[in-house]
């Protein structure tokens, strides 16, 4: 948890990965105060929701939903909602006409591509269903390759909140399938290049950071979790440490 004064944001999610993880890679960049309240999903067979049913509708929100974000006043639902937030008090939307395009795009294509593999991770024929997702995984990235093209990042050379989203989604996906980056030089070199970029400011904090913390990638009713793993500790692939690795 990060709590750094008493003004702090405050973040409520899921005690998983899921669609918090780009937010907490932002707030951790941008050095951010924030505090998390996580809530816990119970085991099989009830799954037992109750630690956020309970207070979902007394806590002000417009759209009672996870992740959630307030400040002061302020009071937010929706992922994306979430990140641009904070990615406006930073300028990392883009600056020009074409960055701002770029961005809109990515932010929904990624997105979309997520929930490709949410529903196949949530379906009880994910076994039988599995080999498609696998066949069309090598398409999918290749449109996201050529989008990203000669750029450093999707927005071009500015570093936006698409990145982190990105980073996310692709992680998750070399995680299902550890060679599915293996023909896309330039999206390794992204992975590497965000590694190496999300490393650097801290250097003293990598242990205790909540990005580096071991906990499940998704909710305990899916066929792709977990138990207490998942949230890479970017420290330990050493990107920056290999000369060349984050070019294509």
């Amino acid at each position: 948890m990060s709590c750094k004064s008493s003004s702090s944001m405050v973040l409520g999610y899921w005690d998983i990965r899921g669609l918090a993880h780009a937010i907490r890679m932002l707030l951790e960049y941008t050095d951010t105060s924030y505090e998390e309240k996580r809530y816990t999903c119970g085991e099989a067979p009830d799954y037992d929701r109750s630690q956020w049913l309970d207070v979902k509708f007394k806590l002000d929100l417009d759209f009672p939903n996870l992740p959630y974000l307030m400040d002061g006043k302020n009071k937010l639902t929706q992922s994306n909602a979430i990140l641009r937030y904070i990615a406006r008090k930073h300028n990392m939307c883009g600056d020009t006409e074409e960055e701002k395009i770029r961005v809109d795009i990515m932010e929904n294509q990624i997105m979309d591509f997520r929930m490709q593999l949410v529903r196949l991770c949530y379906n009880s024929d994910h076994e039988n269903l599995k080999p498609q997702y696998l066949e069309q995984l090598p398409s999918q990235l290749k449109q996201f390759s050529l989008f990203l093209g000669k750029f450093s990042w999707f927005a071009g050379e500015k570093l936006t909140f698409v990145d982190f989203l990105t980073y996310d989604v692709l992680d998750q996906n070399r995680m299902f399938e550890p060679k599915c980056l293996d023909e896309f030089p330039n999206l390794k070199a992204f992975m590497c290049r965000f590694e190496v970029m999300f490393h650097a400011p801290f250097p003293q904090k990598q242990a205790q950071a909540p990005y580096t913390l071991l906990v499940p990638l998704s909710l305990p009713n899916t066929n792709f979790y977990i138990k207490g793993s998942m949230v890479r500790q970017l420290q330990a692939s050493k990107s920056w440490e290999e000369p060349g690795l984050c070019t294509p």
